[in-house]
This record gives structure tokens, C-alpha cells and sequence, in this order.
């Protein structure tokens, strides 16, 4: 039988040190081992001297640029295509312009048959009432959209260039503006009226002057109106980063995916189940309604996004 014995005698046993040694719970080098603090390693200025005379010694015989053929060629070579290139591109230039129509010839690109269909046969063929709409959102769509995309791709670089983490934005967003009640009472008078205008330009883009464009800079104006006398904690409950997104996507798919069927079914003479209604109406003109809206919502987003980029760094 084992018998019991005092804490004090177990602590001296080996089954207790091996115990403490396997749990860890006491350090087995403590008072065991001889410890002296480390001295600081210091280098000579002889021994840096040196190091530093071997390394430009070997830069030297690695990157020998006096005497090495193939970067001289190369230097002479770029200055010689250099010239060449700029020559090429002269001469193609002078050559285009020679083969332009003179000042004022009856068979200029002014003149011809393409312009006259626009004015002749717009409203019959696009159904809008305004030939620059029906233009540029059927004759011309995609180019338009075109244009669009480079608005989406122009703001996808600013918000990756400038855009920054999320800490740096959570400290931004804590500093606050200003608030000027002067400037507050007035948009709050403002910026309604501006928003309806602007929906109402695009909206009836195909009516009168007005468009996708247009309106959405107004619309966009609104909301940077907003954002100065309200703060940017406001607009960011409506119109964030990932609203731009989505909407700009959105937008962008439904320009193609319209303009694709609207081409493909002019270009192979297929009867289009979109109707361009009566000229003058506000539901006319085929997809040409759909596409300023769609052309206005990333405009719109452009705008601001900008705006916003440049002024705080990030929604």
C-alpha cells in the first residue's frame, strides 16, 4: 500500500519535477542555466570599407556599361527606330490629309446621302422626334456604348487608385463636416426639383434636346449638392460604392443586351417585336427610352463617384 506523504516532501520527488517539466509549468532552465545579457554586435569602419569596395567591384564587372557592345547598339538602335517611326507616321499623316476633300466640294462627307437619311428618314425609321437621339441611340448605338464603357472603365480606375482601406475610411467618416445651415435649407429646397428635372431630360431625351447624358449630369449634380450640406453619411445610406456597381452593371447589360437583339434583327431583315409607337408620345421610339435611361443611371454614378474620389478618397 502507498502511504501519504507531505506536499513539501512530494514537491522534492522525480515523478513531481517530471510533472512540472512535461506541463510546463515551471521552467526548467531558470537558476539551471548560466545567462548573460548579449552584447551588441558592432562592425569595424575598416571591415565596412571593405565590404562596400567589393560590392562596387563586383557592380562594376557585372554592369560594365562603357564596355558592354550590346546595350550601345541597343541605345543607337532605339534612337535610329525613334526617327524611323516618327518619319512612318508623318508621312501616313500627309498622305491621309492629301487624300482629303477640298474646302467646300459638293462631294463631301457633309453632302452626302448619309446625313440626308438621318433628316429625310429618322423619325419614320427610330420613331423619336429628336434626330440627335435617334442618332446617336439607334444609328449609332454602339458607339454609344462605347462611350458608356469608358466612363464604367474611367471610374473602375479612379476607385482603384485612390479608393483606401477600410480603417483609414471608418477614421474619415468619424471627422464631420461643417454644417452650414444656409447652405442646408437651400438644397434642401434645390435638390428636389434639380432630381425631377433631371429624370424628366431623360426621360423625354427623345421628345426634345435632352438625353441620357445631359440628364444624368444634372442628376448627378443634385446628389454632389447633396452630399456638400448634408455629408457624406447621408448620401451613403442611398448611393454607395457597390450601388454604382450594380447599377452601372445593370445599365451597361441592358444597352447590350437590347442594342444586340435591335442589330441583329435589322441586320438579318427580322420583323422586331418592339414597336416604335407614335412619334411624340413619351412611350415611342423603340428601345431608345430604355437606352437613355441606361446611358443616364452611369452618367449619373460617373459623376458623382468622381466627385467623391477626389474628395474624401472612397464612399
Amino acid at each position: 500500500m502507498s502511504k501519504k506523504v507531505t506536499s513539501e516532501k512530494y514537491k522534492k520527488t522525480l515523478s513531481h519535477k517530471l510533472e512540472t517539466w512535461f506541463y510546463g509549468t515551471e521552467d526548467v532552465y531558470v537558476n539551471r542555466v548560466e545567462m548573460k545579457p548579449q552584447r551588441e554586435f558592432l562592425e569595424s569602419e575598416e571591415t565596412i570599407q571593405t565590404r562596400e569596395n567589393e560590392k562596387q567591384k563586383l557592380l562594376k564587372n557585372i554592369y560594365d556599361v562603357s564596355n558592354n557592345k550590346e546595350l550601345n547598339l541597343f541605345e543607337k538602335s532605339y534612337k535610329l527606330f525613334c526617327v524611323f517611326f516618327c518619319c512612318v507616321v508623318i508621312f501616313t499623316l500627309l498622305v491621309a490629309v492629301s487624300y482629303m476633300p477640298t474646302f467646300g466640294d459638293s462631294n463631301n462627307p457633309v453632302h452626302n446621302e448619309v446625313s440626308e437619311r438621318y433628316i429625310e428618314s429618322g423619325m419614320q425609321e427610330t420613331g423619336a422626334v429628336n434626330i440627335v437621339t435617334g442618332m446617336i441611340l439607334d444609328y449609332r448605338a454602339f458607339d454609344t456604348l462605347g462611350e458608356s464603357h469608358v466612363l464604367f472603365v474611367a471610374t473602375c480606375t479612379v476607385l482603384i487608385l485612390l479608393r483606401d482601406d477600410k480603417k483609414k475610411l471608418v477614421e474619415k467618416r468619424k471627422t464631420r463636416l461643417y454644417e452650414d445651415k444656409i447652405l442646408q435649407t437651400v438644397a434642401k429646397v434645390l435638390v428636389p426639383p434639380v432630381l425631377i428635372f433631371g429624370i424628366y431630360v431623360v426621360l423625354a431625351g427623345h421628345l426634345g434636346p435632352g438625353g441620357g447624358f445631359s440628364g444624368g449630369a444634372i442628376i448627378g449634380a443634385a446628389l454632389i449638392l447633396y452630399s456638400n450640406a448634408f455629408g457624406f453619411e447621408k448620401t451613403n445610406k442611398f448611393f454607395n460604392a457597390n450601388t454604382y456597381k450594380w447599377t452601372s452593371f445593370c445599365a451597361l447589360a441592358t444597352y447590350s443586351v437590347s442594342k444586340c437583339y435591335s442589330f441583329y434583327t435589322g441586320a438579318n431583315h427580322i420583323h422586331s417585336i418592339i414597336p416604335l409607337g407614335i412619334p411624340g408620345h413619351l412611350i415611342s421610339s423603340g428601345l431608345i427610352l430604355v437606352l437613355n435611361i441606361c446611358v443616364g443611371v452611369v452618367v449619373t454614378g460617373t459623376m458623382y463617384t468622381f466627385y467623391v474620389m477626389f474628395r474624401k478618397g472612397g464612399y
